[in-house]
């Protein structure tokens, strides 16, 4: 568990903010008004309130400024030196002292005016005191302005550090810049360091994460170093200098045996010598990088004996392993993935092993040892008793014997290579192919100029053509079948079915030429719009012409219009009684309201939906107009909730802060507080 976690932090206000929020609270939660009638024990002890309540809430702001930020003395050494080299320690402790000292005098400049206020005579005399105690408080905290800035720096700073916890289990990567220790970290883990074909990419500590037999392991990717004297080196190279010191780690050093790093492997060996004593009693772990550029065997005698002595002085920082030379001296490649693995593995196991042992050699352990008692049985006689197995605990050794010698599985091959997030499943091994061998080439997209895709089949516009020739035959056998043939028709119908087509292509062009006007033409009522036409008396017309009596027709459109399907029901009016002899028994008022609800009523034009597609929208069909309608809403459903008048409202408001327009405000200016 993270025992150090600087980003709980709060914000260190500025002098002028941290005076504006102790005097707006202290204006806002202390009494404002003095009445004539107060006597002056009364108004000494308003002002009194006034000064403590200051001094209080001074005193608590800095002192929780003080207590968040770490002491160098009580943290683990390691981010105490971390601390020093990124803040210098004096600079911080010297700011950190100045917060103190300005708390003791605001305290006893507080306790100062308290007891002249016991001493006032007058209401004036009071006012001034608390006046000039606020005064002297203001112009100390101006007075520590810059400690403020720079504590807040720090903590800005401080929140971006890693979480490290010093006493986890750990894997150090060091080595000269540009070996690849950041592409190692993000092979293993999940962090996600740049990686740039050039040194000092990395300029602070990274941190991943990785598993190993169910344990949870922390990887610290640590800016490069180089090979000169202790005081040349900078603030980053410090970094990694620090982590080596106070990190109990297994440390891996990855040294680049091609020398495409910049650095030979003589400039490599000798920083390994240089900073060799911080690797004591620490698992150490050479790992020889790109084997893709130049494999470890091909390397001059030179190099490879400056590797040995490398090797040999490894072997020397191993705690109750010695003669064990397996898991020293590795080689991989972060490129082709070779051998990545395989180093992580030995670093968690030799990291593993000796935290076991150290634990083994303490007293705890002899503690725990006194608990246990081995109890050994002894013959109770000669006779022999071998052992029994159950016939299922047979049966089941031989099926998962059989399972062994199955295919296996993506799920095997996870497990095997490292668990998930590690393994990366191969899509292309199932490709059937020629030769095994192709699978895993990468196909180019240009070749040569030429785009690759252009030239997969030679022949294709041959085959689109004919293509195009078998759909033309089909489309024929298919139009063949579907259309009459005159043949089969009496000379009338023939007629008939003439006059159809003709009026089938007429309606089809009058529809393509209304289409292609329809953004152009202008939006015409319904009763002149002369191309709606399709009224009761065409129907009328064109029933009567082929024989048909229309009258059902007409009365069956007119009764599902939407003008009769609401209308209440009315009593019929006696035609008879009105003509004939209902004039002698009303006068000429009652005659109109009679025939005025007998007419009928005009009809009303239907309302249309909002997704409804009228011509002149460009718009397909309804569910385009729907979907355009629904973004339309979604765009400025922001806007609306911002409250801007439209699009172009541009308007910052005014922030103004809470505590500063708030509460009880008396007249005047509020420097006259």
């Amino acid at each position: 568990m993270v025992q150090y976690n600087f980003k709980r932090m709060t914000v260190v206000p500025s002098g002028k903010d941290l005076i504006d929020i102790i005097l707006s609270r202290t204006q806002r939660q202390t009494p404002t008004v003095v009445h004539k009638g107060y006597d002056i024990n009364r108004l000494r002890q308003f002002y009194m309130r006034k000064v403590k309540y200051t001094q209080t809430n001074f005193h608590d702001k800095l002192s929780a400024i003080i207590d968040e930020f770490p002491r160098l003395d009580d943290i683990h050494p390691f981010y105490g030196d971390l601390l020093n080299v990124l803040y210098n320690k004096d600079h911080y402790k010297l700011a950190l002292g100045q917060i103190n000292t300005a708390r003791n005098l605001i305290s006893k400049i507080a306790n100062d005016y308290v007891k002249l206020l016991k001493y006032g005579d007058s209401l004036y005399r009071c006012k001034s005191l608390k006046r000039a105690a606020l005064g002297r408080m203001q112009t100390v905290i101006r007075r520590i302005c810059p400690s403020l800035a720079y504590l807040e720096d720090i903590r800005q700073h401080m929140a971006r550090l890693p979480s490290i916890d010093p006493n986890s289990r750990t894997l150090l990567i060091c080595g000269y810049p540009n070996v690849g220790k950041s592409s190692f970290i993000n092979k293993i883990t999940r962090a996600d360091v740049d990686v740039q074909p050039y040194a000092n990419t990395t300029r602070s500590l990274f941190v991943g994460h990785t598993d190993y037999k169910c344990l949870r392991y922390q990887v610290i990717d640590t800016p490069g170093i180089l090979d000169r004297p202790f005081e040349d080196r900078n603030i980053i190279e410090m970094c990694c200098i620090t982590a080596l010191a106070h990190l109990r780690a297994a440390v891996l050093f990855f040294l680049d045996i091609s020398g495409s790093c910049g650095y030979t492997i003589a400039q490599q060996a000798a920083l390994f010598h240089s900073i060799k004593p911080l690797f004591m009693n620490k698992p150490l772990i050479i790992v020889c990088n790109k084997t893709d550029l130049q494999p470890l065997e091909g390397i001059s005698e030179e190099d490879m004996k400056m590797v040995t002595e490398m090797k040999s002085e490894a072997m020397k920082t191993v705690i109750g392993q010695e003669g064990d030379a397996t898991g020293v001296l590795l080689t991989m490649s972060t490129l082709t993935e070779e051998g990545v693995i395989s180093v992580k593995n030995a670093a968690c196991e030799r990291l593993l092993n000796q935290r076991v042992e150290l634990k083994m050699k303490s007293k705890k352990m002899n503690d725990c040892l006194n608990r246990f008692h081995v109890a050994m049985p002894k013959p109770r006689d000669h006779k022999e008793r071998p052992v029994c197995i159950p016939q299922a605990v047979l049966e089941a050794r031989a099926k998962q014997a059989a399972e062994k010698d199955k295919r296996p599985t993506e799920k095997d091959l996870e497990n095997e290579n490292g668990g998930a997030g590690v393994y990366s499943a191969s899509l292309k091994k199932n490709y059937i192919l020629a030769h095994d061998e192709w699978k895993e080439d990468i196909m180019p997209e240009i070749l040569d100029g030429h785009n690759v895709f252009d030239f997969v089949d030679p022949d294709i516009l041959i085959r689109l053509e004919e293509l195009k020739q078998e759909e033309g035959i089909r489309q024929a056998d298919v139009d063949d079948d579907v259309e009459m043939s005159g043949t089969e028709l009496s000379p009338e119908e023939s007629k008939k079915l003439a006059e159809i087509r003709e009026k089938k292509r007429l309606l089809i062009q009058q529809h393509r030429i209304k289409k292609s006007t329809a953004e152009s033409r202008p939006t015409v009522p319904r009763k002149f719009d002369k191309d709606r036409e399709l009224t009761s008396r065409r129907i009328g017309r064109q029933l009567s012409a082929l024989g048909i009596d229309p009258s059902m027709a007409i009365n069956r459109a007119r009764s599902t219009s939407v003008s009769m399907r609401g209308r209440k029901r009315e009593r019929s009016v006696d035609d008879k009684g009105i003509n004939e002899g209902g004039a002698d028994h009303m006068d000429v008022d009652t005659l109109k309201k009679k025939l005025r609800s007998m007419s009928r009523p005009r009809s009303r034009s239907r309302s249309r939906l909002p997704t409804d597609v009228v011509r002149g929208d460009g718009f397909k069909d309804s569910d385009q107009k729907s979907k355009a309608l629904h973004k339309a809403r979604k765009s400025v459903k922001n806007r609306n909730k911002n409250a801007r008048r439209g699009e172009a409202d541009r308007v910052v408001p005014n922030l103004k802060p809470k505590h500063l327009f708030s509460g009880k405000r008396s007249n005047g200016k509020t420097q006259r507080r």
